[in-house]
């Protein structure tokens, strides 16, 4: 169950960085319902939402499958995904009016970061 869910992770960060590395301007107006409005906007949503993700991804599956390291790999799954729905949750209260994909990510990064938490623990105790 730990691989799977580091590989499901990893496979995300994957496919929607490659999805923001190629459609930043599509993937912005999907999830924001704003589009980025400058060439150098657009530029640097390939590269944060894009490149940095696909980075996030790739060292994921590197974690777990060079160095074989489940405890590292859940613990960046943990906190990648709990220091987003941190964020998120800020950005909901103090800015308000969050489109409906903010409330999906926001129940994804929880549920998915605090089960990771717990697949973590219970590595410890077998």
């Amino acid at each position: 169950m730990a691989k799977l869910l580091i590989y499901a992770t990893a496979g995300f960060f994957l496919l929607y960085g490659l999805a923001f590395a190629f459609y930043p301007i599509s993937m912005a107006m999907w999830v924001t319902d704003a589009s980025p409005s400058s060439t150098s906007a657009v530029i640097d949503f390939r590269a944060t939402y894009g490149g940095a993700q696909v980075a996030i991804g790739l060292l994921l599956l590197l974690i777990v499958k060079v160095r074989n390291d489940i405890d590292l790999a859940l613990t960046m799954v943990a906190l990648l995904l709990l220091s987003m729905a941190l964020g998120r949750f800020i950005g909901i209260v103090i800015d308000g009016e969050p489109n409906l994909i903010m409330y999906v990510y926001l129940a994804a990064e929880l549920a998915f970061g605090v089960l990771a938490l717990w697949l973590k623990l219970r590595l410890k105790v077998e």
